[in-house]
């Protein structure tokens, strides 16, 4: 039932990991004994086939850059940034919405970026958190491999999870990239001028931290100051917030299984929210985008709370 959220280490007084003790229990249980949640065939065979755990082909990768003149890493190896767009931000139809205005932010700021497009994979960060550990060194050579024969040295990602396996996995593999995530990208594009935003969104605006991007990457400061900078209303901090935020529930390979003990993560995390009042809230993950948004249909709260990627944010406030 881990989601590897962390918060467990966090407020341990001894300093335990236990998170990389249960990630090894279920390497035993996947690869030794062959024991694991058979709801984890579809996506793993998805990994298998076609690099994803949606399942869909991976020569679909790039349709959600369509019309907005993205070139690939083979049209522009000389690139400064690569953009890793990630499973959820090229297969999700909510989650490419994201990935349509980080690249209208990165054209308007003249940031000189690329795409994999069909050469991307998934990270394997997957496969790694639920146990299979053989396919997911399996995918992390397959795309270190491709990041270096087009000497990648500088990684742009949306996704926490993507950003986790490829600036602290992948270099015990031989893949050693500057790899940032897009709220701390966005943040120094603001600070440096190269985009400038109106404070003109309106109502009230919460963040919900991600586990992958606060506990495990420190990222709390540069996605409150994107918000504040936008929100006429200032930002409402949620009871859980910061380094004790709730998870949203997908971790550790559970978005692709369901819960059945107690209440649902994603609904009691919708309810906290709802509890504040406010009509928006922002996030900085896909899987967070998803999961929160499915716990306010749940508590038929949808209508009254929108949830915005902090791309989609700044894309829409841009000057």
């Amino acid at each position: 039932a881990c989601t590897t959220c962390r918060a467990c280490e966090q407020v341990c007084p001894v300093a335990i990991e236990q998170v990389p003790r249960i990630v090894a229990m279920r390497q035993g249980q996947s690869l030794m004994q062959g024991e694991y949640p058979q709801e984890l065939n579809s996506a793993l065979k998805g990994l298998e086939r076609n690099g994803n755990p949606w399942g869909i082909g991976y020569d679909k990768r790039a349709d959600w850059a369509q019309g907005l003149d993205i070139k690939t890493m083979a049209q522009d190896p000389d690139a400064e940034y690569l953009l890793w767009v990630g499973c959820a931000g090229s297969f999700d139809d909510r989650a490419k919405k994201v990935s349509v205005s980080l690249a209208k932010i990165l054209i308007k700021a003249r940031v000189r970026f690329a795409i994999l497009g069909k050469e991307e994979k998934c990270t394997g960060d997957f496969a790694r958190r639920v146990g299979n550990e053989m396919m997911y060194q399996m995918m992390a050579m397959e795309n270190i491999e491709t990041l270096n024969t087009y000497k990648v040295k500088k990684i742009i990602t949306a996704c926490p999870h993507c950003l986790n396996t490829l600036k602290h996995d992948y270099p015990q593999m031989g893949g050693h990239y500057e790899v940032i995530h897009h709220t701390r990208f966005i943040h120094g594009l603001i600070q440096g001028g190269k985009i400038r935003l109106n404070s003109s969104f309106g109502g009230g605006l919460a963040y919900h931290d991600p586990c992958y991007l606060g506990r495990y990457d420190q990222t709390y400061d540069q996605p409150r100051s994107i918000l504040s900078s936008l929100a006429d209303q200032g930002l409402t901090e949620l009871p859980r917030h910061g380094k004790e935020s709730f998870c949203c529930g997908a971790g550790g390979g559970r978005m692709w299984m369901e819960e059945t003990m107690g209440q649902r993560i994603n609904v009691e995390r919708a309810q906290e929210i709802a509890s504040c009042g406010v009509e928006n809230l922002a996030v900085a993950c896909p899987f967070c985008l998803t999961m929160v948004e499915d716990g306010f249909k749940e508590i038929s709260r949808n209508e009254e709370i929108k949830t915005f990627d902090i791309a989609e944010l700044v894309a829409q406030n841009m000057i």
